[in-house]
């Protein structure tokens, strides 16, 4: 079935009103459709970035001009930043502006360029760009230069939020009193005092976690002492922390363990790990917006992604003016962008979004850096569209080059029509990411300068513990995967993508796959993807050995850990244990349905034998515009047909940035 709508961002006479009654038919369309095929449990109205608000707006007024001054130009821009009356733009000419401090966007406007390429931001005492030596076995990938090999200032160059380092006042926490159900739109509260419409707070729980058995196989080898042997893992129901007792060498989080359970330096004293991107032992979290508040019910404008229970000390926590953790302004930042321009240098994250809601980035570049190309903390329904992100400083783990970042419960963020090339890690979400959408996006050649050749996760939404309900459709990636490094991430839906198997710049060697998914990664969703690529798959399987598999690739014990490459689908795996069998509930709980790949070259129906009618979309009810006279869908699981993915074809053009 096909849905259309004329005018689902519409301007002129059509009021804000018309436009969210348009929104909100819109997602109630597409998850009608979607809900034939998706679980509840793991499906959400999908409402993602501006699209609740028609879409990015196209602002007229100019507020101020700049061009390069030769000098540090960080003062004259945030001047003009500062200064300009909210809904207007400052303008910057062509030319490179040097911004070797960053300049902060704390209001609803925005910072536009004269085009990628042609207005850019510069940190000239930041991240190094790449040497033009290329890396041996690789097709035009240049060498990186080691950090730790120069000087350089940690600054970012765009920040868009109230201050560099908000956070939640956990001082004015309020536990709920009844239980919040998956899919209702309000909460109830000890006290709603100080609680008010418009305002975001975030919603969270505990993780409930124990120690409990790990995988046959699992090994003692890496313990730090020999009882008891196997280890025991700290887990919840819903939260897999990278923590063991005992704890295991080079790998967890913990520095320590005993049998209450993980430490640093004091027992009792939970790791410090667990506050890294979210509340204290609170990963499981989303943001969200405040619609009305009567008596100490709280009602959103968007519905509960996941339920939050009081056995697991639910709380409602506010964003305020002192109070988070630096006691700096943490109240969200509304309707401000970032849009045609390039920025190049940027040493702790090149762009930021700090405690943001409805703002973007558009039509941007984002390369040499260190860190995040773009980081989303603390915010609600950002959106980075049409935009440029490529050729990280260093492409190495450890945190310096991710394209894309999603930390502390940043949810409801809409991803689509980018090209993400050239990186360590195209895309991580740590304890965030509910409710928000990947889509449309060329993601390739992420890798490791260390072990070129080890295929890196492409489409991916983990990275620390608590990520949920994120929806990847329309993308065009070497793979899709969900690590467990850090800790795993649950409920995440993949629908309509080309998963290729295969970088388009590397000779592969470890880890080929079209689809991963490592230890703890449950409840997730394969539907109408293609996989593989056609005529290229000598030497590849079906499934995992390890996954013991029938025939047919259906019923899946996973009775041994004798893993193997190149397979299309590779489940349950640790990379840091190739002996471990595969992790039980990822077997039991994966949906894969209507996938075409190029091995078998057919479509295949692994929960549902009579296969179903696959929709166009899960959050969209008509053709994009910027997909313009090409098809769409333009993954066609039924033939495997492949045709033209907007944000691939610019990329393959070398016209990148939309």
């Amino acid at each position: 079935m096909k849905w259309r709508i004329s005018h689902l961002r519409p301007s002129g006479i059509l009021g804000t009103s018309v436009l969210i009654f348009a929104s909100l038919f819109t997602s109630q369309l597409a998850l009608g459709q979607s809900a034939q095929i998706i679980p509840p449990d793991r499906n959400f109205t999908w409402n993602p970035g501006m699209m609740s608000k028609g879409g990015i707006p196209n602002r007229t007024t100019i507020c101020a001009t700049l061009s390069p001054s030769g000098n540090n130009d960080s003062a004259a821009i945030q001047t003009a930043l500062d200064n300009c009356p909210s809904g207007q733009v400052v303008m910057l000419n062509p030319g490179t502006f040097i911004v070797n401090n960053y300049v902060l966007i704390h209001s609803g406007i925005t910072l536009r360029g004269s085009g990628a390429g042609a207005t850019i931001l510069s940190k000239a005492n930041g991240a190094h760009a790449r040497l033009s030596s290329v890396v041996r076995g690789t097709n035009g990938i240049h060498t990186p230069q080691d950090p730790g090999s120069y000087t350089y200032d940690a600054q970012p160059i765009v920040i868009v939020g109230p201050s560099r380092w908000p956070g939640p006042d956990k001082s004015n926490s309020q536990g709920l009193t009844a239980d919040g159900q998956q899919g209702a739109y309000s909460v109830t509260i000890a006290s709603a005092s100080g609680y008010a419409a418009g305002q975001f707070v975030l919603l969270d729980e505990t993780s409930g976690a124990s120690w409990q058995p790990v995988p046959l196989g699992f090994g003692c080898t890496d313990s730090v002492q020999p009882l008891p042997c196997p280890p025991v893992l700290w887990r919840g129901d819903k939260v897999a922390w990278a923590m063991h007792y005992p704890t295991q060498k080079f790998q967890d989080d913990n520095h320590n363990s005993n049998t209450s359970g993980p430490y640093d330096t004091t027992p009792g004293v939970l790791p410090a790990a667990m506050s890294w991107f979210s509340r204290k032992d609170r990963p499981t979290n989303e943001i969200k917006e405040i619609a009305s508040v009567s008596g100490n019910t709280i009602t959103f404008t968007s519905p509960l992604t996941i339920g939050y229970r009081v056995s697991r000390s639910a709380q409602l926590t506010r964003y305020t003016l002192t109070g988070s953790q630096s006691t700096a302004n943490s109240i969200q930042v509304l309707n401000a962008g970032v849009e045609n321009l390039s920025m190049y240098g940027g040493a702790d994250g090149e762009l930021r979004f700090e405690s943001a809601a409805y703002s973007w980035a558009k039509s941007v570049e984002v390369t040499q850096w260190l860190g995040e190309g773009v980081a989303i903390d603390n915010s609600f329904r950002i959106e980075v569209r049409d935009s440029y992100l490529h050729t990280g400083s260093w492409p190495e783990p450890g945190g310096a080059g991710y394209a894309i970042s999603f930390a502390d419960g940043s949810s409801e963020a809409l991803i689509e029509n980018n090209v993400l090339i050239d990186t360590n890690k195209e895309m991580v979400m740590r304890s965030s990411g509910s409710g928000s959408v990947v889509a449309y996006n060329y993601a390739d050649d992420s890798w490791d300068f260390d072990t070129p050749g080890w295929v890196e996760v492409g489409l991916n939404a983990s990275h620390m513990a608590g990520p949920h309900h994120v929806l990847f459709e329309g993308n065009a990636s070497q793979n899709a995967d969900s690590d467990y490094t850090h800790g795993n991430a649950i409920y995440l839906t993949f629908f309509r993508n080309w998963l290729t198997g295969q970088r388009r710049s590397f000779t592969d060697q470890g880890n080929l796959r079209a689809v991963g998914l490592a230890y703890g990664s449950w409840a997730d969703t394969f539907v109408g993807n293609v996989l593989g690529r056609s005529g290229q798959m000598s030497g590849w399987s079906y499934t995992n050995h390890a996954m013991s598999c029938d025939a047919s690739g259906n019923n899946c014990a996973g009775n041994n850990g004798a893993w193997n490459d190149s397979n299309i689908w590779k489940l349950g795996y640790d990379s840091e244990r190739w002996n471990m069998y595969p992790d039980p509930t990822v077997l039991s709980t994966v949906i894969r349905d209507g996938n075409y790949d190029f091995l078998t070259n057919s479509q295949r129906w692994h929960n549902t034998p009579g296969g179903f009618a696959i929709p166009n979309s899960m959050y969209l009810i008509s053709k994009p515009a910027f997909f313009e006279n090409n098809p769409w869908p333009w993954v066609d699981p039924a033939t495997g047909a492949i045709y033209t993915l907007p944000a691939k074809a610019r990329y393959d053009a070398g016209t990148t940035a939309d």
